[in-house]
């Protein structure tokens, strides 16, 4: 049986960025360097020789314990690791190796790192959706969707959306519903996808959070204001739209006008 190595090669690349998104994921929130030191254990900080820092392989055959304390590492690192591997072979699949794939990569890995952070402290820090924005921005010049225009009308209509909901239920309410870090990463998102982009992904980011928050809150017996970052659900609405989007959108106004 023969092996496509045009299908390996992806996931190997993929793997290799997942262990670096690792390092941001870490390090980001605490503002330090993702460059330097070099990975170490967080228990003793010892430092992991490269050979003992392969993607993957290195945890299963370490059974996820560092190899001076012994600690345990957490399962996020290969989870990560296997994950970005399969967004890059997707992303491979989709676009093909071409430019659209190398920003779209970009992009989703950094969807990526955003939505382990929110995960883990309710933040999406402006170090990642404030450069992404302006990257969105300057790639639309040279990608043919979501053209320039749109690109532009989408950061605007992403920052403003949001900004608008959070403001207003604030003025409803007298509390915070919404943080600027979503706010941020629509904005983002709209710089990457344009506008359709941006109304899919919080359709469809608000419909899975809704619908995950109230399972999670009767799971757990929380109340209606128990929080549920809302980062994680933009991130998978705008993935699901890179990938499908057009394809759901032109099936729906099929079916919405009987066809």
């Amino acid at each position: 049986m023969s092996v496509d190595f045009t299908l390996i090669l992806p996931l190997v690349f993929g793997a290799i960025v997942g262990s670096f998104l690792n390092v941001c994921i870490h390090r980001v929130p605490l503002g330090v360097s993702i460059v330097y030191p070099p990975s170490g254990c967080p228990s003793c900080s010892s430092r992991i020789p490269f050979y003992l820092n392969v993607p993957i392989i290195s945890y299963v055959l370490l059974r996820g314990r560092c190899s001076s304390c012994g600690e345990p590492f957490s399962a996020r690192y290969p989870v990560v690791e296997a994950f970005t591997a399969l967004v890059a072979l997707f992303t491979f699949l989709r676009f093909g190796p071409t430019l659209e794939a190398v920003v779209y990569f970009a992009f989703l890995a950094a969807l990526i790192v955003v939505t382990f952070i929110d995960l883990d402290l309710r933040i999406i820090p402006d170090v990642i959706s404030l450069p992404g924005i302006a990257a969105g921005l300057i790639a639309s010049f040279f990608l043919p969707y979501p053209g320039v225009l749109n690109s532009f009308i989408g950061a605007a209509a992403g920052g403003g959306v949001l900004f608008a909901v959070a403001w207003g239920y604030r003025a409803a309410t007298g509390h915070e519903g919404m943080g600027g870090g979503d706010i941020k990463l629509l904005a983002m998102i709209g710089a990457f996808l344009g506008w359709k982009g941006v109304l899919f992904t919080l359709l469809l980011g608000s419909f899975a959070g809704a619908l995950i928050g109230t399972v999670l809150m009767l799971a757990l017996g929380k109340g209606s204001r128990y929080a549920v970052p809302f980062g994680p659900f933009l991130a998978f609405g705008a993935a699901v739209h890179l990938f499908y989007g057009e394809s759901l959108i032109s099936w729906y106004l099929l079916k919405a006008s009987g066809g």
